[in-house]
């Protein structure tokens, strides 16, 4: 195996690690945000889901290997050089990663997309197959987010309906760590509940408990369906619509990034695969709190129905895309349906909201001005 393979090797796993970091705490973020688990146990749910996502992707994900291949985007002697995945790769990479550290949540699909139209203009004198790029990139990239937008505002209400019909009440419990000291009605704030308590309930300051010493104000339902209570069931489905929505990521990203790796023919895909899916969940592991922070909290604020609504047409959208081999992406549907979910509540934070498009605009150039400087770097060296 000759260095150029190995260096090849190399960059590929390091644009699965930055993907994992980036990316792996998005499908659970909504279990964070609302405060449903604690980030530790989300990351490792969300990091082993994502893992079978990607071992799934063998059998179910083919026409995403082809899709970002570059076959039909660039000429196939383009492909054919050794310095055009390498340099798109990289590119990917280093945008991925820049981002993370920054705590943006941005799409490593856009980062892919910039790099293969910056390398490919780069590479080729006839440039990039427009036609191919609006269709099979452009095109589902910029209606997945508004789609799920649209699904968002449109299925959150119905569920609110659903649940006012079935006698489940939401209410605010001010809460010291684990132990519910009193629940007052939904809206109260933390304040308002503090004075209400030392007032109302005991003149005596509030205890001081092992597992916790901060009060909160938490939202939470009450009531039961066919017996069970509300809020275990919802914990429930909540768990597994997370689960879904990393399964669905695990599914559609991991053949973007082994596509791309394959170009050189050293591998079988099922190795490959699960090489990428490997270094995903390590990158997600180790490098996700920036990331996780930003998805969590301060999107918007959330409760379990929420987060389960995001969840669920999240997981719907990006399942059925990767089946299909359109390359969405999961940050762009994920961030849609919370953007969505928060415009309903009102509790939208539009400042936040505002960096992260800001930060989706901005990925495509940057990673294709990347992908186009790398290529004419390493066209002279390898």
């Amino acid at each position: 195996m000759n260095m150029t393979v190995v260096f090849s090797i190399l960059v590929c796993l390091f644009l699965a690690y930055a993907n994992g970091a980036n990316d792996n705490f998005k499908g659970v973020a909504t279990l964070f945000g609302s405060k449903t688990t604690g980030y530790k146990a989300a990351l490792i749910y969300g990091t082993a889901m994502t893992f079978l996502g990607s071992v799934v992707a063998i059998v179910m994900a083919r026409g995403l290997l082809a899709t970002f291949s570059g076959k039909g985007l660039v000429p196939d002697q383009i492909l054919a050089l050794k310095s055009f995945p390498i340099s798109v790769v990289l590119a990917s990479a280093v945008t991925v990663m820049l981002a993370t550290k920054l705590g943006f949540p941005i799409s490593t699909t856009h980062a892919l997309t910039g790099a293969l139209v910056g390398a490919g203009w780069m590479a080729s004198s006839s440039g990039v197959n427009l036609s191919k790029l609006s269709s099979s990139f452009f095109t589902p990239l910029i209606v997945s987010p508004v789609l799920a937008i649209m699904a968002a505002s449109f299925i959150y209400p119905i569920f609110r309906y659903g649940r006012v019909r079935l006698g489940l009440k939401k209410e605010t419990c001010l809460c010291v760590g684990n132990e519910v000291l009193a629940t007052f009605p939904q809206g109260t704030g933390r304040d308002q509940a503090l004075a209400l308590y030392q007032t109302e309930f005991t003149s005596q300051p509030l205890p001081t408990v092992i597992i916790g010493t901060t009060a909160t104000c938490q939202e939470r339902y009450s009531g039961t369906v066919y017996g069970i209570q509300a809020k275990s069931l919802l914990d429930v489905v909540h768990f597994l619509s997370a689960g879904i929505v990393s399964f669905a990521r695990g599914l559609n990203d991991t053949p973007k990034i082994a596509a791309l790796l394959l170009l050189g023919g050293t591998f079988s895909s099922t190795i490959t695969i699960i090489s990428v899916a490997v270094v995903m969940a390590a990158g997600g592991l180790l490098n996700a709190k920036k990331v996780a922070e930003t998805m969590s909290q301060k999107v918007t604020e959330m409760n379990e129905g929420q987060g389960f609504t995001a969840n669920l047409v999240t997981g719907m959208i990006v399942i059925f895309a990767s089946k299909l081999g359109l390359p969405v992406s999961t940050t762009h549907v994920s961030c849609g349906a919370l953007f969505g979910i928060g415009a309903v509540t009102k509790q939208a934070r539009w400042k936040t909201i505002t960096g992260i498009l800001l930060a989706w605009v901005t990925t495509l150039p940057i990673a294709a001005l990347f992908g186009a400087l790398l290529f004419l770097a390493l066209k002279v060296i390898i």
